[in-house]
């Protein structure tokens, strides 16, 4: 089963940077690697063109120009780049473990999208932070133990723990999560009225339950390390909230203004 990882990014290449070393690092790699750009500067460019052309992995730079916030559409773009069975959602701001991929394709089962978990990286921390600090237990206890990060118990890896099903809301992180191509498809993508931070990621899980998809998750495979960065402005969330508010009271699962209405 082919995989990719769909990596939004805005204005962040020196993240970006971190989480792509990782992405090129994993005990199972993926076949495709695309960033969704939701409108950066010449500065994200410039930093990818050697990812771009060096290798062996695809990496595409999927970009539309900064318009606000319109991360569900970019993601969408994304999505019909992609060519892959199985897409991953990563932000580029967090930084996958080692088995990061082997643990989502263990734990892809259709009938299921996968909710992971996230280390949280303090902003005193998130400096210095790289890939190879995900790499050993060691470091990763040094930093807990420095209080440099939060959520730590996900550090550790424990194959051998079970995973198990949910059906609530609570919880879901796009930063983390992965689908298969076919049900993103069928429920239409993310819904493009989302305009400015917040809910879209809820609202396309509203949307999945719907459609009969049912969520997992494991608290010790396929973590990121999430850096720290400014909180996102919210002018939009009373938008956003009736939005997901609309989806969750009806009885549809395709939204109207997703992938299939794009203007490509």
């Amino acid at each position: 089963m082919n995989i990719a990882v769909i990596v939004s990014t805005y204005n962040r290449p020196d993240a970006l940077k971190k989480v792509l070393d990782g992405l090129l690092n994993q005990t199972r790699c993926p076949e495709e690697i695309i960033i969704a750009d939701d409108g950066s500067n010449n500065d994200t460019r410039e930093m990818l063109n050697p990812y771009l052309e060096k290798n062996d992995i695809l990496i595409h730079h999927v970009w539309h120009e900064d318009d606000g916030f319109r991360l569900a559409e970019i993601r969408n773009k994304a999505i019909l780049k992609s060519s892959s069975k199985y897409l991953i959602f990563l932000d580029g701001d967090c930084i996958p473990s080692r088995h990061f991929i082997a643990d989502h394709f263990f734990l892809a089962q259709k009938g299921f999208f996968f909710q992971g978990k996230r280390v949280i990286v303090s902003k005193e921390g998130s400096h210095d932070f790289s890939f190879k600090d995900t790499t050993s237990l060691f470091c990763l206890l040094q930093h807990v133990f420095a209080s440099r990060v939060s959520n730590s118990h996900h550090i550790f890896r424990l194959p051998f723990f079970p995973s198990y099903t949910t059906s609530k809301l609570s919880g879901v992180r796009g930063c983390n999560m992965g689908f298969f191509k076919d049900d993103l498809l069928s429920v239409n993508g993310f819904n493009q009225e989302f305009k400015g931070w917040g809910r879209e990621d809820s609202e396309i899980v509203v949307r999945l339950y719907k459609y009969g998809i049912k969520r997992k998750e494991h608290p010790f495979r396929a973590i990121c390390y999430h850096l720290w960065h400014k909180e996102n402005t919210r002018i939009a969330i009373d938008q956003n909230d009736e939005l997901l508010e609309q989806a969750m009271a009806s009885d549809a699962y395709f939204c109207n203004a997703g992938i299939k209405t794009m203007n490509l």
